[in-house]
């Protein structure tokens, strides 16, 4: 990844976007988050499936959901690909859009205020998706993740909060009506719904058994293909998706 020196104001500028959640390392040995209760956080978090991305990903197009300020979509700018980076709020993509200059960037990195639902209404695929840390905030968890599938035409790195429940089981084809007794097995995929406050943030809706995770990656036409890290899936496109007209209708389009 190229660096452009920007001078001895750096670490004043980047005071005055804080607060930041990503610990960016930017030139001469500046960083946005070094205090970060996480450690050096998001940068182990890419190591554990930076492995699994093509090294050179030059013409390829990748999408970032939740990029937050930037650390991923650098990440992949720096390996040669064009980077459309997505968040909600805009204090975030403040910090990447300045970020990116610093980096040198800017011309393969493209930011927008979007949120997974707006996906509905935008017209491309992508080569790399990665979806980080968003899933379990959703209220409409399988309404996102059908939303993200939607734009896979190369691979998925999907990341999200699990329950502890590790213990898994076979799935029968179809589950008698009479038989729902198998639903109160705790290794029967399940997700946890969490009413009040996870962790003191009440976006925290949802957190699924990964054996439920996996099942949600397979009924979107995707398929697992790699875990590469703890709560990490890589997937790869399947199958055509199977509920596409539920999805208009859910979506209104």
């Amino acid at each position: 990844m190229s660096l452009q020196t920007t001078g001895a104001g750096l670490p004043d500028e980047v005071a005055a976007l804080g607060p930041w959640f990503h610990n960016l390392h930017l030139p001469g040995g500046v960083r946005t988050a070094p205090e970060h209760p996480l450690g050096d956080f998001p940068s182990y978090k890419w190591r554990e499936f930076a492995g699994s991305l093509p090294q050179d990903m030059s013409g390829m197009r990748a999408l970032d959901i939740g990029c937050n300020a930037g650390y991923y979509t650098f990440e992949l700018a720096g390996r040669g690909a064009d980077v459309l980076g997505i968040d909600h709020d805009p204090h975030f993509l403040t910090q990447a859009r300045w970020a990116a200059e610093q980096l040198g960037v800017s011309d393969q990195v493209e930011l927008r205020q979007m949120d997974v639902y707006d996906l509905a209404r935008l017209r491309e695929e992508f080569d790399v998706v990665l979806f980080l840390g968003v899933l379990y905030h959703l209220r409409y968890p399988l309404l996102g993740l059908d939303l993200v599938a939607e734009k896979v035409r190369g691979t998925l790195v999907l990341q999200t909060l699990t329950s502890p429940v590790t213990t898994t089981r076979e799935v029968p084809a179809d589950l008698p009506f009479d038989d729902r007794e198998q639903l109160a097995d705790p290794a029967w995929p399940s997700m946890a719904f969490i009413e009040n406050r996870l962790a003191d943030d009440p976006t925290n809706w949802w957190a699924p058994s990964p054996a439920a995770l996996e099942g949600m990656v397979r009924s979107t036409g995707l398929k697992v293909v790699d875990r590469p890290g703890y709560e990490i899936w890589v997937c790869e496109r399947d199958a055509p998706s199977a509920h596409l007209g539920e999805l208009d209708r859910a979506t209104g389009r």
